[in-house]
């Protein structure tokens, strides 16, 4: 029987891969081709193991095989596969046989897969370099990628390895690119905490209207358990929004709508000219994006904006608003992380707040750690809105928010800060059971927020002072003499060693 591979193997092995371009292509670029690698490489061992199956089945009976491979969740074209892309590694053209495969893959997986290689040019001068450069970066990239280990068969690795692996390349293509790379990525642990906290169940409509590369539609998805869900996503970056499709393609959730498209400007997620509804909305948006459409929110076709007009400067409520607007009427559920800044600025912003809060819409303050993300290093919060409180209308006993704390509960590591399950679970648990505890979460009611001016800062309602240990001055006072002591008769030797030295 052949043995399994592990996730630890192949993710060394797809971050050894990348050798092939550090120091000669930007971080940010060669994510790209390394990404769309593992993916051509997945589906063409993925279409090779059903073959093998099909002729096990069926003999030599070509027709009947292809009869059978044509019913699966996607297509092969004669000669596009890795394995004959790999056949043909020294070819002088060999960029542009690998650009006519991806092509060739598009047009026959148009319902999945249209678009998705578009901003990827293998044939790339500026990107790869001239020919004999080029031609020698993809030879040993198609080496990389054709290693035994690299086997990627349904019978050697599982669905969740290889998506699993897909995400561990773009979480360290994050860490390396930096500010760049990280704008299409959401620590792993944070994603999951969203989900957690949004609470998804079968049978719901979850959209991330800023989606990235797709994790925390993933997250989602692994929360509910079982395929009774459906999937949507928006992003306005082409290359990222490439990522997203293919991150679906191989976590098996090839039915998820993913729009490339501006949220803010030109959302694409509308059915009869109105915002689509969902049941959960989740995101991690951009950090108070400067520019987002300031000047076109006045007469936004779908008036996702009537609470206030956020600065022009500063697009996180306007995120906020539209995610509101898109969770469904007294059910939607609504869970984002955004800077501290939502939470006490004044202006437009705090009207937007306050309306929010008059709503009855918001749920939840969650205070994380600084440091999580590869893009900044300022400390985060997730706000959770529920607009099933829209029932309750005005009873003051469904109209408090609970304040959670949970900045000081992180692993440290070289490069940022992380979080682990234990962490996780405290803060989930503290949500769910609702109540005060000391130094970690508070439970306000709403004339609690209304007296501070609606202001959400978190130390204002959870106390997180620690008395300083009192100080015994006497004691101190002794240590110090002690050591003046030892101090005057170490300079003594000193003086007498340095005297035998003639010094």
């Amino acid at each position: 029987m052949t043995e399994k591979i592990s996730q630890t193997e192949i993710n060394n092995i797809a971050w050894a891969a990348c050798d092939t371009f550090r120091g000669v292509v930007d971080p940010a670029q060669y994510k790209d081709y390394i990404l769309v690698m593992l993916f051509l490489k997945y589906i063409s061992d993925v279409w090779q193991d059903h073959y093998e199956k099909y002729r096990k089945q069926y003999g030599d009976d070509e027709v009947r095989i292809r009869r059978r491979l044509d019913r699966e969740r996607f297509v092969l074209p004669k000669g596009a596969s890795f394995y004959d892309l790999y056949e043909q590694r020294n070819e002088p053209n060999i960029g542009e046989l690998i650009n006519i495969a991806l092509d060739a893959i598009e047009e026959s997986n148009k319902a999945k897969l249209e678009g998705v290689f578009r901003n990827i040019d293998f044939n790339n001068e500026a990107n790869l370099g001239r020919t004999k450069d080029r031609n020698r970066i993809l030879k040993n990239l198609l080496d990389d990628f054709d290693k035994p280990q690299f086997d990627m068969r349904p019978s050697r690795v599982s669905e969740d390895i290889i998506g699993n692996t897909y995400i561990y390349l773009i979480e360290r293509f994050a860490s390396d690119a930096g500010k760049k790379a990280g704008e299409f990525y959401t620590p792993q642990k944070v994603s999951e905490l969203l989900a957690r906290l949004a609470r998804p169940k079968p049978g719901d409509r979850i959209c991330d209207p800023a989606c990235g590369s797709g994790g925390l539609l993933v997250e989602a998805a692994r929360e509910v358990g079982g395929r009774d869900f459906a999937l949507f996503g928006m992003e306005v970056n082409g290359s990222t929004w490439a990522l997203a499709r293919m991150n679906m393609f191989l976590h098996g959730l090839d039915g998820a709508r993913i729009e490339w498209c501006n949220t803010l400007t030109n959302p694409a997620l509308v059915e009869n000219d109105r915002l689509m509804k969902f049941n959960i909305v989740v995101a991690n948006p951009p950090f108070s994006l400067d520019k987002w459409g300031a000047a076109e929110a006045e007469t936004d076709r779908f008036k996702r904006f009537w609470r206030g007009i956020p600065p022009k400067s500063k697009g996180d409520y306007a995120f906020i608003s539209h995610m509101i607007e898109a969770a469904l009427e007294k059910e939607g559920r609504v869970a984002v992380v955004a800077p501290h800044g939502v939470l006490f600025r004044g202006g437009s912003e705090g009207r937007i707040r306050q309306k929010l809060i008059e709503e009855n819409l918001l749920d939840a303050v969650v205070g994380l750690p600084t440091n999580l993300f590869p893009t900044t290093s300022i400390p985060v919060a997730i706000l959770v809105f529920d607009r099933s409180r829209e029932k309750s209308g005005l009873n003051e006993s469904c109209r408090d928010v609970i304040f959670i704390d949970a900045s000081r509960e992180y692993q440290s590591a070289k490069t940022r800060n992380l979080l682990f399950e234990e962490h996780l679970t405290h803060i989930v648990d503290a949500y769910r059971a609702r109540r005060d505890v000391e130094k970690y979460a508070h439970v306000a009611t709403f004339e609690e927020i209304k007296e501070n001016d609606f202001n959400l800062n978190i130390p204002r309602y959870v106390d997180t002072f620690e008395e300083e240990e009192e100080i015994d001055i006497a004691a101190v006072q002794k240590d110090i003499e002690r050591i003046e002591g030892e101090l005057v008769e170490v300079k003594a030797k000193m003086a007498a060693y340095l005297k035998e030295l003639g010094l």
